[in-house]
């Protein structure tokens, strides 16, 4: 089993703890506690060397000049407990100064105190026979305790040594950091995802829906020139009404993709083009103070086409009402219908996905979809 830092070691078992270097690897993390005990010693003397009315300057000066290397020694030091890769954050400098701070005042002290009464007691207690004049018999009893009690000390020092670099990385990176980087990422996914999908809208707007049309224009006055009874002229009208089949459906997957009503109207607009594309009947009252952040936008507008596109698919409705408020700031959308309900994350009608989607604006999904209906989707994205 692959051990990352001195906690996971732990997990051993004993014989394979105790002949690993991770014991030695935290005595070793320990004792290096010497160095910020030697850089508060540092400070203390540069205080105490001036006269006590520059004392109030002086402290804080010498103290601001150790934390930077303190800080920096502690980072390189936690390999020794800890193989996992630090993440970088946005307030990395400050995170470290107030774990130096920290390290200056208390850690150092505790860390040697642990090493001495864990490790440094054991090792007197086996040499007790070299080092103390004691009876035979009371100094090999003593050294038979050593013994017993080393296994137990590696086990502290461990324990102490990983705690002590966990709480080092929660310092230094904590959990919310490395969980606010990856909705970075997320969001950056997603916005790399809508500028990829306005590419492929505008290339076939102004590629495949531009040569569609010519050919439709070409094909109509082609058709214009034969006589409808003869074989050629039949052939060029069938053409020509496949060329704007074709067409319609090619901006109709424009539409999909992405609504320039939406970049040109806004949401309200967009929205309503959607009803209208609707096979079942959608009244939709939205009202908005203005136009909302491009994410929001894009966002509430993926909710209410995927909202009406499982209702069409799922629901049986034969009614549909999407509402729309800014609300204290949020954004509050409702997509109601009349239908069956049941709608089930669970069952991939697609509430899964666009809980995904909302989690990227950090956004809010409520469903209440009861056996029998009706079916109210609610969804709640911050406008900030």
């Amino acid at each position: 089993m692959l051990n990352r830092t001195a906690l996971d070691a732990l997990a051993r078992r004993p014989l394979s703890f105790l002949r690993s270097a991770w014991p030695w690897r935290c005595v070793a993390y320990l004792l290096a506690s010497v160095v910020p005990g030697i850089a508060t010693g540092i400070v203390a003397a540069a205080v105490l060397a001036v006269p006590e009315a520059l004392r109030v300057i002086t402290g804080p000066v010498a103290l601001a000049l150790v934390l930077m290397p303190v800080a920096r020694f502690e980072r390189r030091r936690l390999r020794l407990v800890d193989a996992v890769p630090l993440p970088e954050v946005p307030d990395r400098r400050l995170r470290e100064a107030g774990l130096a701070l920290m390290t200056l005042l208390a850690m150092w002290w505790i860390d040697l105190l642990m090493v001495g009464l864990t490790v440094v007691g054991p090792v007197l207690l086996i040499l007790s026979p070299v080092v103390q004049p004691v009876a035979q018999a009371a100094g090999a009893v003593a050294s038979v305790v050593g013994v017993v009690l080393l296994p137990v000390a590696a086990y502290t020092v461990a324990a102490w040594g990983g705690a002590r670099g966990a709480m080092t990385r929660a310092v230094l990176a904590p959990q919310a950091s490395e969980l606010t980087e990856v909705l970075r990422s997320r969001a950056r996914l997603v916005d790399a995802f809508e500028m990829e999908r306005r590419r492929i809208e505008r290339d076939l707007h102004d590629g495949a829906q531009q040569r569609l049309v010519a050919l439709s224009m070409s094909l109509g006055m082609a058709r214009l020139d034969l006589p409808e009874d003869t074989e050629a002229g039949r052939l060029i009208g069938l053409a020509h009404d496949e060329a704007k089949q074709a067409l319609a459906e090619l901006r109709e997957l424009i539409r999909g993709v992405h609504s320039p009503i939406l970049t040109d109207r806004g949401l309200a607009a967009a929205a309503r083009d959607l009803a209208g594309r609707s096979p079942v009947p959608v009244d939709v009252d939205i009202e908005l103070p203005g136009r909302l952040p491009a994410p929001v936008e894009v966002t509430a507008y993926y909710v209410v086409s995927e909202a009406l596109a499982n209702i069409a698919k799922h629901s049986r409705a034969t009614r549909t009402a999407v509402t729309g408020r800014v609300e204290r700031g949020t954004l509050v959308v409702e997509v109601r219908d009349d239908g069956v309900g049941g709608a089930d994350p669970a069952k991939g009608t697609g509430l899964t996905g666009l809980a995904d989607r909302l989690a990227v604006v950090e956004g809010r999904l409520s469903v209440s979809s009861p056996v029998g209906g009706p079916t109210l989707l609610r969804v709640e994205i911050p406008c900030a």
